[in-house]
């Protein structure tokens, strides 16, 4: 005979509670950003003081502080073209609170040095895009030239015969070096260990010409110390409104155009990312800041981590290409 008698079964509030705990659990588990920022951050320089990266870094930490309601501390450690702070950071623990200020000289090292201790699309994390900024060809007034076309004609007529002055592996160093590859022409890199050594050698007459920055080279220029034959980015700057861009003058499709940005090291956890992202692009929006950086010839060009990875990404390989065919060292 069939017992058909069925089993007692399990009331479901068991089941329920079980659910419920599970939740719970979940719920229990805070995200990696929660509470952050709880101290103060470190805000890095791999460069120099007084220079860009020393002024963005300054204006970032002081508008940061505001935002984040924590102090943000900015701290120098330069050398080795800007590699040992950068080293520092991508070996820095990934909690959002040790960040750094780069450029794109950054991306420019990645080839030019060898056996970095740190790997930029790698080890580090492009937080956010910041600033563009773009330099001027000047010459010495001796030098018989008042155009771009000018320049490279003399420079083709007498091979070797022009030096330029410029930190090596700086952007104002391949700059130059990408005018002697698209011009056909070889001016001499001289090597010097900063842009004011190189205006003071300018002005002197011991160099013929340079790519240099518009902070330094403005007044020089004005003052008839030194002349302006081009920019070097996409646009024409408005400090000098008057003078071409490199691509306008002689060399179609030129352009150099540096960045700043802020990094971090690699697997920072996403929120704390998109946090920071967040506030250093709002605090650099603003009219204040905007106003800051036009007065130094900077400009304000920001973009969130997604698109800043892959700019810092797609430069890497394109001033890989600069550097072996001008046969640039570190040295």
């Amino acid at each position: 005979m069939t017992n058909n008698v069925s089993q007692p079964r399990k009331p479901c509030f068991v089941w329920r509670g079980f659910l419920s705990l599970a939740l719970l659990a979940i719920l229990a588990v805070p995200c990696a950003g929660q509470g952050y920022p709880a101290k103060p951050l470190r805000m890095i320089v791999p460069f120099p003081p007084g220079g860009a990266a020393d002024l963005l870094a300054r204006l970032v930490g002081q508008k940061l502080t505001e935002r984040m309601g924590q102090p943000v501390v900015v701290e120098t450690r330069a050398g080795g073209g800007g590699n040992i702070g950068t080293e520092y950071v991508a070996k820095s623990p990934p909690d959002g609170y040790t960040i750094m200020i780069g450029g794109l000289v950054l991306a420019i090292n990645q080839s030019l040095f060898k056996n970095l201790g740190y790997s930029l699309a790698n080890d580090l994390t492009a937080i956010a895009q910041i600033a563009t900024y773009q330099s001027m060809i000047v010459v010495h007034p001796s030098v018989p030239v008042k155009s771009m076309k000018e320049l490279i004609a003399l420079a083709k007529a007498k091979p070797g015969a022009l030096n330029f002055g410029a930190s090596p592996g700086s952007p104002n160093h391949l700059g130059m070096e990408l005018i002697n590859v698209m011009a056909g022409v070889k001016m001499v890199h001289i090597g010097y260990k900063g842009s004011g050594p190189v205006l003071t050698d300018l002005i002197g007459g011991h160099l013929h010409c340079a790519s240099v920055g518009f902070p330094g080279a403005t007044a020089h220029v004005t003052s008839g110390r030194l002349r302006a034959l081009a920019v070097t980015g996409k646009q024409r700057s408005p400090l000098l409104p008057d003078l071409p861009t490199v691509a306008e003058a002689a060399l179609p499709g030129y352009n150099v155009s540096s960045w700043w940005g802020v990094f971090g090291p690699a697997r920072i956890p996403p929120d704390i990312v998109t946090r920071l992202s967040t506030e250093i692009r709002g605090l650099m929006e603003t009219d204040d800041t905007r106003t800051r950086l036009a007065a130094v010839g900077t400009d304000v060009e920001t973009s969130a981590s997604e698109e800043f990875t892959r700019l810092v990404r797609t430069e890497i390989p394109l001033w890989a290409k600069v550097v072996k065919a001008s046969g640039a060292t570190a040295n």
